[in-house]
């Protein structure tokens, strides 16, 4: 039995087919443009065909042995089919036809991992330029898929502040319940502690002033004077100076009004009436130069010498 190659190449065959090819009519070329067509029938067609063209020169491209300028020649032409498939999409759509706008994915671009691109133009060759295949990894076009490294955002205080809750303060620590109990613990044995130490300090304070009442302090070795190294350790000795002062104050006082008692005054003295009526005058000069003018003050003057007024 003779192989399909063969049974086509025989004289009956070659005939058959000459004779089918004569009675179909010329094939009919793509109108050139898209607004030439009135027959959405032949508009579906002739963007079927296009579809067609566009997947063997996509698979094409892919070969990255066809050189540089042929993989730039095949992509120039897919981009070309994709901008004639969109009018003849426009021009279906005229005609009453399907809008295959809404599931085409002309505008997406992917770069060489296949993640889609956001940027609408990257390639700067006119709006919706797209590169396919192995013209993704010409010279010149790598870098237009190349991410730029992230430059990290400072944040502002208010970003900062605005993250900020609740737990940034811990006011959630006790939630758990594990916390609490800690805590109390420590702070019963924080409070005992204080607690004694105060009473020990107050302890010490109160003898150390009874020695330096009774003038024990100075005496050295003695236990007035350990009573008061201690408690110049405990940070009291203010207390304690505190208290030496006022009482040499009250002992110079005394010895004051002692020697006060024996004072002779050889010059008259002014009594406590003179002396208030003598401050009651300067306050009323000073009133009056405050509110009164110097050409008031001096008629007054002049009137009291006239009716010989002392005041």
């Amino acid at each position: 039995m003779a192989r399909n190659e063969e049974k086509a190449q025989s004289m009956l065959n070659r005939f058959i087919t000459m004779k089918q090819e004569e009675k179909r009519k010329p094939r009919e070329r793509r109108p050139y443009l898209a607004s030439e067509c009135r027959d959405l029938a032949d508009a579906d067609r002739w963007r079927g065909e296009i579809l067609r063209e566009i997947g063997v020169k996509v698979a094409e491209i892919q070969n990255e042995g066809l050189g540089e300028h042929r993989l730039r020649d095949l992509n120039d032409e897919i981009n070309k089919l994709l901008r004639e498939r969109s009018h003849w999409e426009r021009r279906i759509l005229e005609l009453g036809g399907r809008d295959y706008s809404r599931s085409s994915n002309a505008a997406l671009m992917t770069d060489l991992d296949g993640n889609i691109v956001a940027i609408p133009n990257p390639s700067g060759r006119g709006p919706g330029y797209r590169y396919f295949g192995a013209a993704k990894k010409l010279p010149g076009v790598r870098e237009l898929f190349d991410k730029p490294p992230e430059v990290r955002k400072r944040r502002t205080r208010y970003e900062i502040h605005k993250r900020i809750n609740a737990g940034y303060y811990g006011y959630y620590d006790d939630e758990d319940g594990v916390l609490e109990p800690l805590k109390a613990a420590a702070e019963k044995r924080m409070r005992d502690e204080v607690v004694t130490e105060w009473h020990r300090v107050e302890r010490v304070r109160r003898e150390a002033m009874k020695n330096v009442v009774s003038g024990e302090v100075a005496a050295a070795g003695g236990r007035g004077g350990e009573a008061a190294t201690e408690v110049l350790f405990e940070e009291v000795e203010e207390e304690v100076e505190e208290e030496r002062r006022l009482e040499e104050e009250r002992m110079e006082r005394e010895k004051g009004e002692e020697a006060g008692r024996e004072f002779v005054a050889h010059v008259p003295l002014p009594d406590e009436k003179e002396i208030e009526r003598m401050v009651l005058e300067q306050k009323k000069k000073e009133l009056l130069s405050k509110y009164t003018s110097d050409t008031l003050q001096g008629e007054q003057k002049e009137a009291k010498e006239m009716l010989n007024v002392q005041r």
